[in-house]
C-alpha cells in the first residue's frame, strides 16, 4: 500500500517509456508531487526529449532537473576507480556499477534542495542497481523514503505496462510496443546489454547487439599507435595533447571503437544471489586499464604493487555491490591514492584488431634500473654471490620440512 505521507518524490528519469510509466504511477498511486532528474553521463542520447516528456506528463518546469555530469563522472568516480585497476571477478570494469552512486547522490541533493521526502528509481527487483541506488540514498540521507515501483506495483508484463501507458495517454513509440530483444544501459565508460537474446550463455552474442565497437575482424589491418600520459595515477593527455577527464575518455572510446577493443561476454555473480549473462563494451576503459597498469609497472615498488593487487578484488566488489559511500571503500581509496604519488609518465600502446598491446613506458620517477637488470657484467650495486645466502635463508624452512618427511619415510 502506498505511503500517503509522501508529499514530494524525486524520480531518476530517463524520459523513456518505463520511467514515464513510473512517473505517472507515482502521481496516481502516491498522489504526490513528482520532481524529475535526468543525468547526462555520456549515454549518447538527446536529453531535450526527456524535458518535453516530463512537461507533457504534468511536471512543473521548476521541478525538472537535467544535469551534464560527464566531467564529474569521470573525474570523481571513474578515475579514482581506475587508480585501483578495479575489475569485478577479474574482468568487468564496472561501467554500470560506478554510475549509480553518482545518480543517487544527485537524487538526494535535489531532494534536499526541493524539500522532497522521497526518491524513486526504475531498477527492477532482480538486479543489482536497486541495491546501489538505495545504499547510496540511505548513506547520504538516512531518513529518506525510497520508492521502488518494480517491487511494489502489480504491472507484471509488457502488455500491462503498455495498457497502463495507453490508459494515461503516455506516448508509446512503435518500437516500444513489443518486448525489446535486450536491454541497454550506457554511459561514457561503457554500454551494457542484458536479457532476452542474451540469456542463454551457450549462444554467441548476435552482431546487432554491439553498439560501441566494430568487430575486431573488421578493424583496420594497420595498427594504431597512441601515447597516454599520466599524472599521479590519472590520465591527462593523449599523444601529448592535454584533455579534460571526460574528453580524454571520449577520445579513447573513439580509438577503441575503431580498433574493435573492449568487448566482454560475461556470466557474473550478482549481489542479489543469481548469475546473469551480459555483454559489455568498454573501449576507452580497456585501453586506460592497460595503460595504467603499464605506468605502475615502472613507478610502483613491488610491495605497493602487490598490496594493491591483493585489495583490488575487495575494492571492486564494494563498488559492484553498491558500497561506494561506505567507510571501508573510502579507507581503501586513501591507500590507493597514496600509492599514486609517483605514478606519472607516458605509456605507448599498439591498438590492433581487438588487442591493446603495451610497447613502451617511461617516467621521471621510474624504479627500473637498466644497470641492475642487464646480463652484461659491469659496475652495478648487485653482487651475484649475495644470492647464495639469500637462497639458503629462504630455503631453511623448506629443508627442515624435507628432513622431517625423510625421517618419517613420507
Amino acid at each position: 500500500m502506498a505511503d500517503t505521507s509522501v508529499k514530494k518524490v524525486v524520480l531518476a528519469y530517463s524520459g523513456g517509456l518505463d520511467t514515464s510509466i513510473i512517473l505517472k504511477w507515482l502521481q496516481t498511486t502516491y498522489r504526490c508531487e513528482v520532481v524529475t532528474f535526468t543525468a547526462d553521463l555520456g549515454q549518447g542520447e538527446e536529453l531535450g526529449p526527456a524535458r518535453d516528456k516530463a512537461l507533457l506528463l504534468g511536471i512543473k518546469p521548476e521541478n525538472i532537473f537535467i544535469e551534464d555530469l560527464r566531467e564529474e563522472f569521470v573525474r570523481d568516480y571513474v578515475f579514482p576507480m581506475f587508480r585501483a585497476n578495479a575489475a569485478y571477478e577479474g574482468v568487468y570494469l564496472l561501467g554500470t556499477s560506478i554510475a549509480r552512486p553518482l545518480i543517487a547522490q544527485k537524487l538526494i541533493e535535489i531532494a534536499e534542495k526541493t524539500g522532497a521526502d522521497a526518491v524513486s528509481h526504475g531498477a527492477t527487483g532482480k538486479g543489482n542497481d536497486q541495491v546501489r541506488f538505495e545504499l547510496t540514498a540511505y548513506a547520504l540521507k538516512p531518513d529518506v523514503h525510497v520508492i521502488a515501483p518494480w517491487r511494489e506495483w502489480d504491472l507484471r508484463s509488457r502488455e500491462q505496462l503498455i495498457a497502463f501507458a495507453e490508459q494515461h495517454q503516455i506516448p508509446i513509440a512503435k518500437n516500444k510496443r513489443g518486448e525489446a530483444p535486450f536491454s541497454v544501459d550506457a554511459n561514457l565508460l561503457h554500454a551494457s546489454s542484458e536479457g532476452r537474446v542474451l540469456e542463454d550463455p551457450a549462444v554467441e552474442v548476435p552482431d546487432y547487439v554491439y553498439s560501441r565497437t566494430i568487430s575486431p575482424e573488421d578493424a583496420p589491418d594497420t595498427p594504431t599507435i597512441v601515447t597516454v600520459s599520466f599524472e599521479k595515477g590519472d590520465a591527462v593527455a593523449i599523444d601529448g595533447v592535454k584533455l579534460s577527464p571526460a574528453t580524454l575518455l571520449a577520445k579513447l572510446n573513439d580509438l577503441g571503437r575503431d580498433n574493435g577493443i573492449g568487448r566482454l561476454d560475461l556470466v557474473e555473480n550478482r549481489f542479489v544471489g543469481m548469475k546473469s549473462r551480459g555483454m559489455y563494451e568498454t573501449p576507452g576503459g580497456t585501453i586506460l586499464h592497460a595503460a595504467h597498469r603499464a605506468i605502475e609497472s615502472i613507478t610502483l615498488d613491488r610491495g605497493a604493487a602487490h598490496l594493491k593487487d591483493q585489495i583490488m578484488p575487495q575494492y571492486a566488489e564494494l563498488i559492484y555491490n553498491g558500497f561506494w559511500f561506505s567507510p571501508e571503500r573510502e579507507m581503501l581509496q586513501a591507500l590507493i591514492d597514496k600509492s599514486q604519488e609517483f605514478v606519472t609518465g607516458d605509456v605507448r600502446l599498439k591498438l590492433y584488431k581487438g588487442g591493446v598491446h603495451v610497447i613502451g613506458r617511461s617516467s621521471d620517477y621510474s624504479l627500473y634500473d637498466q644497470d641492475l637488470v642487464t646480463f652484461e657484467e659491469g659496475a652495478v650495486a648487485y653482487d651475484h654471490r649475495d644470492a647464495a645466502g639469500f637462497i639458503k635463508l629462504n630455503a631453511l624452512r623448506l629443508r627442515t620440512l624435507g628432513q622431517r618427511k625423510k625421517k618419517l619415510g613420507l
